[in-house]
């Protein structure tokens, strides 16, 4: 049995793809479950509350998730300063790391709750186009909401002592059992006709356990990892700082990404607000898939980063960004083609026809934004994301600039096409400015990135886009399900014999088989570069 100073580098791969394949699946299962929830929820309180107070209702939501923006990037920070610490066994190093992470969260927190006050206050304002009779149940809403809110801001630390282990299964069980509370809460408020200050109070409540839950879950299973005031380490937390600086500037352009959105159709067309918040719940969707997916790779990046060259970096980087663009183009298509006809039989026929233009906007725009989350997560992993700014600076900015230019002239659909302009730039600079400066890390050739990377992948596309040439159904007649199976299967062909190569068809089938029961000839070892071949195949061992 190989010690850990016996360990050979193939072993030690092969230990490093089990753990990224485990925490990965720990977070599809955690969106597995929280997807279900959020598709559930909206379409049965559309059914339940009326247009404009499903409206109020989603505002609500979204400025109190205001409060989550001050997180500053701690949670990234605690996460891997604990993952490098672990790997040089630095039990003291980790605790200084959680400590100083609590102090900064305590800080975040206490902002929270004064930022909560202040939204509560101009309520009125935001929202000039709300019914003033919806004003004083938003307040107390948002009050409850953003300062629960806030105490879970707090605790998050702890979650990302987990994360940092690399023990996704743990904050997989906690965010699982509270959003299932948080479902069963919120619709059993909704179906007692209680009023929105009742439903705030109540989602509330569902977060001060949410946050009582995380703490209990680090004592029972991770205390080992210490957690005090008594010993936080100066220098240490001052590294943490200066990680955290460049990580809030992402954190606040993230918010005029995608955060400031809803709140700018309240603000200037209230009466559109529950139709933008349901063509945004699918790309929320999307997203959570990307964050689902690249995840688990930022601690075990992090730590491979001070053994791997940066060539090998920049081979993993292409290999992920392709395999990630897979995902959302298969995801994202469905949406696209048969947008109206999901939407018809998800919230009804009066959601899908208002929310259809909005949906197919924002789902382009999030894929083309997507297609940059490995380069992203890469960045953050190796700590070179203050030369990466420009292009989440860019994009925040053209994002707001032109969605609140663009919803004076066409209402929220404004608002979608300012987030397509700047998903657009953002890309553009990520390859024109940012890939420049982080060579020395990631070494890459961009128009092999963008070719082999984006390009390959995006054939996907090439059946659906014919499809919607034809026009797109409104019902599902016999014709209109024939065209879309046809679509779909061309997709999947395009998918399995021009996005992936021989070998990596071989281990999907592979996993494929021994998941199923039946055996597979074809034996292939990845290569010494190819992560993500290897997760696949530890993947199929377990």
């Amino acid at each position: 049995m190989a010690t850990a100073a016996t360990e050979t580098p193939q072993s030690g791969q092969r230990t490093l793809a089990r753990t990224v394949a485990g925490n990965t699946f720990a977070n599809v299962t955690r969106l597995a479950v929280t997807s279900l929830v959020s598709i559930f929820l909206p379409a049965y309180l559309t059914h339940h509350l009326p247009v404009k107070t499903y409206g109020a209702w989603v505002l609500i939501l979204q400025l109190s998730a205001y409060v989550g923006y001050l997180d500053f990037g701690v949670q990234t920070a605690v996460s891997k300063y604990i993952a490098e610490h672990q790997a040089k066994r630095d039990a003291a190093g980790s605790a200084a790391c959680a400590s100083g992470g609590l102090a900064i969260m305590l800080v975040a927190s206490a902002l929270g709750a004064l930022l909560t006050f202040i939204l509560v206050w101009r309520v009125p304002v935001i929202f000039r186009t709300m019914p003033a009779s919806y004003y004083h149940d938003v307040r107390l809403s948002v009050l409850f909401v953003g300062v629960s809110l806030s105490v879970t801001l707090a605790t998050s630390v702890f979650v990302a002592i987990f994360l940092g282990l690399q023990r996704y299964r743990v904050p997989m069980v906690t965010t699982i059992v509270s959003r299932l509370i948080f479902g069963v809460v919120v619709c059993a408020t909704a179906a007692a006709h209680s009023s929105l200050a009742v439903m705030g109070a109540a989602a509330a409540g569902v977060n001060i356990l949410n946050a009582l839950l995380q703490v209990g879950v680090w004592r029972h299973s991770a205390s080992h990892i210490r957690v005090s005031l008594r010993l936080i380490d100066i220098p240490l937390l001052k590294r943490m700082l200066q990680y955290c600086a460049v990580l809030t500037v992402w954190s606040v352009c993230a918010m005029f990404i995608s955060g400031l959105d809803l709140t700018i159709v309240g603000h200037y067309s209230f009466a559109e607000t529950a139709y933008y918040a349901i063509a945004n719940a699918p790309t929320a969707f999307l997203i959570t898939i990307v964050a689902a997916l690249m995840g688990p790779l930022l601690p075990a990046a992090s730590a491979q980063s001070v053994r791997r060259s940066p060539a090998q970096m920049g081979t993993f980087l292409l290999q992920a960004t392709r395999y990630s663009s897979i995902v959302l183009l298969l995801t994202g298509l469905p949406f696209l083609v048969a947008g109206f006809l999901i939407l018809r039989a998800w919230v009804g026929p009066a959601y899908a026809l208002h929310s259809t233009p909005f949906l197919r906007t924002l789902i382009l725009a999030n894929i083309i934004r997507s297609s940059c989350a490995p380069y992203s997560t890469m960045v953050i992993a190796t700590a070179r994301q203050r030369v990466a700014t420009a292009s989440p600076v860019t994009e925040g900015i053209v994002n707001v600039v032109s969605s609140i230019w663009l919803v004076q002239h066409l209402g929220a659909l404004g608002v979608a096409l300012g987030t397509l302009c700047g998903a657009i730039v953002g890309v553009a600079v990520h390859f024109a400015v940012s890939m420049r400066f982080t060579q020395s890390s990631i070494a890459i050739s961009r128009t092999e990135l963008f070719l082999t990377g984006m390009l390959r992948p995006a054939v996907l596309a090439i059946p659906s886009l014919l499809f919607l040439w034809h026009g797109v159904p409104t019902a599902m007649s016999p014709v209109a399900l024939g065209a879309c199976c046809a679509c779909s299967a061309a997709t999947l062909f395009l998918a399995w014999f021009v996005a992936m190569n021989r070998d990596e068809r071989q281990l999907v089938a592979r996993v494929a088989s021994q998941r199923l029961g039946f055996s597979f000839r074809a034996n292939p070892q990845p290569g010494p570069d190819n992560l993500m071949a290897t997760v696949i195949a530890a993947k199929a061992g377990e």
